[in-house]
C-alpha cells in the first residue's frame, strides 16, 4: 500500500484483450481489441529476501483481472476504462502502492491512417490526516459514526484514531465544548475527491454550515495529504490555520508525532512544543 520508498516495478506490456467499449454503439456491440500496459510500483524486497510468493503480486494473477474486468464491463471513454479500472487494481491488490495503466485502442473509429491511440493514468495510495470533532448531542457517537462511515467509504482506509479531547470552541462562537482527534487513513481518492467524500459523511451526520466556527454535529478537516501543498477555491492542504489548532495538534502528535510541515519543516511536535 501507500510507501513513499516502493519503487520497484513490475511491467506488464501488450496485454491483449477484446472488450466492448466506446462511444458509438457499434463500438459496445461489436467490440474490438484493447492493449493494456501497466507498471506496478511495490516494494520487492521481501520476495527478493524469501523467495515466497505471497509476499509480492503475482502477476499472471492481475492479467486475468484485468482481463476479466475489461471484459465484464462497458465504458463510453477510455478515461472512464483507465480510472475505474486502476482504482479497481489498487482497491483488489492491496499490496501495491502505485499503479501506471495505459490503455491502446488500436481500432478506434478516427477515419484516418493512425498506428493506435492510448490514454495514460498513474495512480496509487496516499497518506492523510484529519482532524475530527464534535460539539453537539451524543459527541462521541458521531465521532464513532464517522470513522465507521469513512472505514465502509471506497478508497478510504482508516489506519489510527487518537485519542478523543475535550477542548474550548475555537473562534469566539458561544457554544458547548468539543470532543476533538485525528486520524491517519491511506485512499486512493485526490483531494478534492477527499473532501467531498468528507462532507457527504458530514452531511449524513446532519451537519449544517449555518453560523462560520459555530457548533456542529461533526467536523472533518484534511490537515495533511501527503507532502504536499495545494490550494485551490475550496481547499488549502496543508489546513490553512493547523499551526494555531492545538485541539488539533494535541491528538495529532499521538499518531503521527515526527510527521513534517511540508512548508515549515516542523514536526508537530514541534509545532504543539510552541504552545507550552
Amino acid at each position: 500500500m501507500y510507501s513513499e520508498w516502493a519503487q520497484d516495478e513490475i511491467h506488464i506490456d501488450g496485454l491483449e484483450i477484446f472488450a466492448h467499449h466506446g462511444v458509438f454503439p457499434e463500438e459496445t456491440r461489436e467490440g474490438q481489441v484493447f492493449y493494456v500496459n501497466a507498471v506496478l510500483y511495490l516494494d520487492t524486497h521481501g520476495a527478493g529476501k524469501s523467495d515466497a510468493l505471497e509476499n509480492t503480486v503475482d502477476y499472471g494473477e492481475v492479467c486475468h483481472f484485468i482481463d476479466g474486468w475489461m471484459r465484464e464491463n462497458t465504458c463510453l471513454l477510455l478515461e472512464a476504462v483507465a480510472e475505474k479500472l486502476s482504482a479497481a487494481i489498487l482497491l483488489k491488490y492491496k499490496m501495491l502502492a502505485a499503479l501506471h495503466l495505459e490503455i491502446e485502442k488500436p481500432s478506434a473509429p478516427i477515419g484516418l491512417p493512425f498506428e493506435s491511440v492510448s490514454l495514460k493514468v498513474h495512480r496509487g495510495w496516499h497518506k492523510a490526516y484529519l482532524g475530527i470533532g464534535s460539539n453537539m448531542g451524543d459527541r462521541r457517537k458521531f465521532l464513532s459514526d464517522a470513522v465507521a462511515a469513512l472505514e465502509a467509504y471506497p478508497g478510504i482506509e482508516v489506519k489510527q484514531v487518537s485519542e478523543y479531547i475535550v477542548t474550548e470552541p475555537y473562534g469566539g462562537v458561544e457554544q458547548e465544548d468539543f470532543l476533538n482527534g485525528a486520524l491517519e487513513i491511506e485512499t486512493i481518492l485526490g483531494p478534492e475527491e477527499l473532501l467531498e467524500a468528507l462532507h457527504e459523511i458530514e452531511h449524513r451526520a446532519g451537519r449544517e454550515r449555518l453560523v462560520h466556527w459555530g457548533p456542529r454535529t461533526l467536523d472533518l478537516d484534511i490537515l495533511f495529504y501527503d507532502r504536499i501543498c495545494y490550494e485551490s477555491d475550496d481547499l488549502v492542504i496543508p489546513h490553512p490555520d493547523l499551526e494555531n489548532r492545538v485541539f488539533v495538534l494535541q491528538p495529532l502528535s499521538t499518531i503521527a508525532p515526527y510527521w513534517r510541515h511540508p512548508a515549515t519543516g516542523k514536526t508537530i511536535t514541534e509545532l504543539l512544543r510552541s504552545f507550552q
